[in-house]
């Protein structure tokens, strides 16, 4: 069985999410920057309002994924504020200037957030060699990379995605996200064999669109 996660952008979109059959939130600000980490004002309503594991995204800005001392040090403190808020996950990646993983602030991020399971995002795409990209990653202790196999739409990805997801097997989880709508969420699911996606689902507004999130639903049941 395929699982859907949901990028929710607000409290609103978390319940669509919820009452449509997603499995998961993923919680984030700003999506015209790709997420950033959302306020806890936003987390605590959706904790009150959505009965769904909630991963927040822990981004300071958008741009790149190469933080100086100081933004990996508000990494680490919004962390640790939403970890005893009550999070269920987290979702972030670090990167070296050389466009590596970097081995040493992802880990110790991973460890703050034990014993919850960590996302590595689409920082991955920006990743030159996907295969020891993986590797690494695995390494820090993620259980998840969230990624389209390149920097477009995951349809466009699916070779990449296809031969990633023949690598991870048992070492880590890969979930495809990336411009998926219903349209094209079982051919991804049938050509590549992961087990989750990840959408916004949003296709006009600012919400999650619920028939959207059911109508994915529906297509990978048939995948």
């Amino acid at each position: 069985m395929v699982q859907l996660e949901i990028a929710c952008f607000s409290a609103a979109s978390a319940v669509i999410a919820q009452q449509s059959g997603a499995h998961r939130i993923e919680l984030c600000a700003d999506r015209a920057v790709g997420g950033i980490t959302p306020s806890l004002d936003v987390f605590t309503q959706v904790k009150t309002q959505a009965d769904l594991p909630i991963y927040v995204m822990i981004r300071p800005r958008g741009g790149d994924f190469v933080y100086a001392a100081a933004e990996f040090e508000q990494m680490k403190q919004q962390l640790l504020r939403f970890k005893l808020a009550g999070a269920n996950g987290f979702v972030f990646g670090c990167l070296q200037e050389n466009g590596k993983v970097h081995d040493i602030q992802n880990k110790e991020l991973v460890q703050l957030a034990h014993p919850f399971p960590c996302t590595f995002h689409r920082a991955f795409d920006e990743i030159q060699n996907k295969e020891q990209g993986l590797l690494s990653i695995a390494d820090c202790g993620f259980k998840t990379i969230l990624t389209a196999g390149h920097s477009g739409n995951a349809s466009d990805g699916i070779p990449v995605l296809k031969k990633l997801q023949a690598q991870a097997k048992d070492k880590i989880l890969l979930m495809p996200g990336g411009g998926i709508r219903s349209t094209v969420a079982a051919q991804i699911c049938r050509k590549t064999q992961v087990t989750w996606l990840h959408s916004s689902a949003i296709t006009s507004g600012k919400e999650a669109d619920p028939k959207e999130i059911k109508a994915i639903l529906a297509a990978v049941q048939k995948a």
